[in-house]
């Protein structure tokens, strides 16, 4: 059975996307099937992969909203089911759809079976494709910024997965909380990421920090993950070493 983990936050900027690109990767190297879905209105994923959303006559718009097949792109060994603009759409046509909660996880069901891992990458807010997004999935993975505003707004983003839990997902499982954009370097994000731990670690576990870095900006320009633009790089192994954790849970 696959599993399907929502890398949510409802906070913009926390490296979301770039954390689904480069985690699928690595799933990737571990021998695993990996599909990842762009649930964004604002396509990050889909550009990062090298896409161009605006060009793209079939999205995951059309599969949750027209019942259309999940159009789906191979690339760099992984596949990809790409978004654009027309998702934004959604979130207002979703408010009278039938069966609304369940529309991505129809969507996903016919393919769920040729995949060992599928990341869906939520948009960065509470609204309509991040709660489906929640109901589609087996697991919730949280990115989140060792910033003290950031560890606040947990609050919102754990009673969300809560709700989703009491009734249209009962078996929702919180699988981490991943740190990102730290800075070793300043007491802000070490005293941050030690507050992460302390408060989250006893509901899941708090992987090692992401650094911030260049790097990862560099890779996606060149519409690459990581470990394929600079195989050497030192956030390359804390990015394995996640994805190993991902395959006991």
């Amino acid at each position: 059975m696959s599993k399907i983990i929502a890398i949510f936050n409802q906070a913009g900027g926390v490296a979301k996307s770039t954390l689904t690109l480069n985690l699928g990767y690595s799933l990737s190297q571990l021998q695993q099937k990996v599909l990842l879905v762009d649930i964004d209105p604002q396509a990050s994923l889909t550009t990062f992969l090298g896409l161009e959303p605006s060009e793209l006559d079939q999205t995951l718009y059309h599969s949750i909203l027209h019942d259309a097949p999940l159009p789906i792109h191979s690339i760099h060994g992984l596949d990809l089911v790409p978004a654009n603009i027309d998702l934004s759409g959604a979130e207002l046509e979703l408010v009278t759809a039938d069966l609304r909660d369940l529309r991505l996880k129809d969507a996903l069901e016919p393919v769920e079976g040729k995949y060992d891992y599928i990341l869906l990458d939520c948009p960065p807010s509470l609204g309509i494709l991040s709660y489906i997004s929640l109901v589609a999935a087996t697991h919730v993975l949280v990115p989140i910024q060792t910033h003290y505003k950031a560890l606040r707004g947990t609050e919102l983003l754990l009673k969300t997965v809560s709700r989703v839990k009491k009734k249209p997902n009962k078996s929702l499982a919180l699988a981490g909380f991943i740190p990102t954009l730290y800075d070793s370097r300043t007491s802000q994000d070490t005293l941050s990421l030690q507050a992460i731990k302390e408060q989250l670690s006893p509901l899941a576990p708090v992987f090692d920090p992401i650094p911030r870095s260049i790097a990862f900006a560099d890779a996606v320009q060149a519409h690459l993950p990581l470990a394929l633009y600079q195989p050497k790089h030192p956030t390359i192994s804390l990015l394995n070493n996640i994805a190993q954790a991902l395959l006991l849970r």
